[in-house]
């Protein structure tokens, strides 16, 4: 593109969308990229916290998109591709979680919302970026998801978004494999306990296997970014399929 709307060096520039893109995780990886030198596209439901990250570096442009709803996620990439184009990097980050609730008394509507947005939003973007990065030229891409600890080990009372983050490990690998004929990458970054605010919690005690209630180290939220810009630096032909990064001395090993 070269119209007056296109930041200078855009096309020279590796391109990134990054959903739930205005507040923690998504922020920090954000700030990471465009630190790094991508042009880096910040999506999520609320413009006011987009532009506030927008305002940090000319490098950061915010786009209002739902991740849930399919035309928000096929607008959002092809203004993407409009202004920049192409997409190198898609960080699958947004993604919400529900109160502790014991098993039986988990509503359909909080099910739905968990998996809507974790889950179904996952697929929704990554669909878009495959389908860019499997048709433009040079062909090619990678897509991080956000997996999360509890990808692996559930946080007790908490069915919705561990069965969901469960599901983005199967999206991965799945990408993992269906992109390997196009030159599309992804990889899946598993967080714990960063400071958030959906995270930092645990400083304050969070529910054990057990029951009691302990509190847990948190790590600063800039360390999820440096993780998201290392797995994004990668050459072409190489990948880190699975990374996660945790405070040292979290109790996750041998959790339960």
């Amino acid at each position: 593109m070269s119209d007056d709307t296109t930041p200078a060096r855009a096309r020279d520039t590796r391109t990134a969308v990054v959903t739930g893109g205005g507040s923690g995780i998504g922020r920090s990886a954000a700030l990471a990229l465009a630190g790094d030198g991508w042009a880096v596209v910040v999506a999520g439901r609320r413009r006011g916290p987009l532009d506030e990250v927008a305002a940090v570096s000319e490098r950061i442009v915010p786009v209002v998109a739902d991740v849930s709803v399919e035309a928000d996620v096929r607008r959002l990439f092809d203004e993407t591709v409009a202004r920049f184009g192409r997409l190198d990097l898609l960080f699958n980050n947004a993604g919400t979680g529900a109160p502790a609730t014991q098993f039986d008394e988990i509503t359909l509507d909080t099910w739905d919302e968990v998996l809507a947005v974790t889950l179904t939003g996952s697929f929704l973007c990554a669909r878009e970026a495959f389908r860019i990065m499997r048709t433009q030229t040079p062909q090619g891409g990678r897509i991080i998801n956000n997996g999360s600890i509890s990808a692996h080990a559930p946080r007790p009372l908490s069915a919705p978004y561990t069965v969901a983050k469960h599901a983005v490990a199967g999206l991965t690998k799945q990408l993992q494999l269906d992109g390997r004929a196009f030159g599309i990458a992804c990889g899946q970054l598993d967080i714990g306990n960063a400071a958030t605010t959906m995270g930092s919690g645990a400083a304050d005690g969070t529910m054990q296997a057990d029951g009691s209630i302990r509190p847990e180290p948190t790590m600063d939220v800039a360390e999820t970014g440096r993780a998201v810009a290392y797995m994004a630096g990668m050459p072409t032909g190489a990948n880190v399929p699975n990374l996660t990064v945790m405070p040292t001395a979290m109790p996750f090993v041998g959790r339960g």
